[in-house]
């Protein structure tokens, strides 16, 4: 009898252990975009932050970025969003995008019913030096819903950095204000200030560059974390794009 007893118990505690393991929230993040966020590396802010700010969670998330990309590359319908900003402009394919949709679906084979799923894009640098802000809005927001659709999540967040201080330049001022319009149009929208992350000095000279340092890479992670847990728990985000 006690062995039987005991065996029960054993039993009945590996089953309370697999259901505390399914009832467990999942939160999934897509980090996508071009160099900034090719240099952001998870391990260094993003991950331990999620980890603080979701405790009692399963975070996963996947990583899709290579420096110097335009968002055509992600973009099927590029071809006539340009022409339609009357932008002699056009893509040979979307390069970036499949390889998200597979990802993803590795990533939902593990957890299959996420709580949430944010999209974190750090991305427009190019697009601003091509001089194609016209069509940013545009491509962005079609990217956002093709996501949506294509990965049958369509409550979907999104969380966006903003272009540093790098350039005054008209067109990088243009992507800049669209990036935060795009943001706050979308009540699962948010943004992420990135002036603050690549203050470099070189021969005690202080410099605005294109790229982030290591603490500003660190920072921008825990900033796409902190404005995805706003979003995600039905919260306002930081207005200013740099939550506390």
């Amino acid at each position: 009898m006690i062995k039987t007893y005991v065996f029960a118990v054993a039993i009945a505690v590996a089953l309370t252990g697999v259901i505390q393991a399914a009832d467990k929230p999942a939160h999934l993040f897509i980090l996508s975009g071009q160099s900034n966020m090719q240099g952001m590396n998870p391990k260094g802010g993003f991950e331990p932050e999620t980890a603080k700010l979701f405790p009692n969670a399963d975070i996963a998330y996947i990583k899709v970025s290579r420096g110097g990309q335009p968002i055509r590359l992600w973009v099927t319908e590029w071809n006539e969003i340009a022409k339609k900003a009357g932008l002699n402009s056009t893509s040979p394919g979307t390069k970036y995008y499949k390889p998200i949709l597979e990802q993803f679906a590795e990533l939902v084979k593990k957890h299959p019913d996420p709580a949430s799923v944010t999209f974190c894009w750090m991305q427009g640098e190019r697009d601003a030096k091509e001089k194609l802000s016209k069509a940013y809005e545009a491509a962005f927001t079609t990217l956002i819903a093709n996501l949506r659709r294509d990965l049958k999540q369509p409550n979907m967040n999104f969380v966006i950095g903003r272009l540093s201080d790098f350039s005054t330049a008209d067109e990088w001022e243009s992507v800049r204000k669209t990036q935060v319009s795009l943001a706050e149009k979308d009540k699962r929208g948010a943004w992420v200030d990135c002036d603050d992350l690549n203050n470099k000095e070189k021969n005690g000279v202080k410099r605005d560059d294109l790229h982030y340092t290591k603490e500003g890479y660190e920072l921008l992670g825990r900033r796409f974390a902190r404005q995805a847990k706003a979003l995600i728990e039905g919260n306002k985000p930081a207005a200013n794009g740099r939550p506390e």
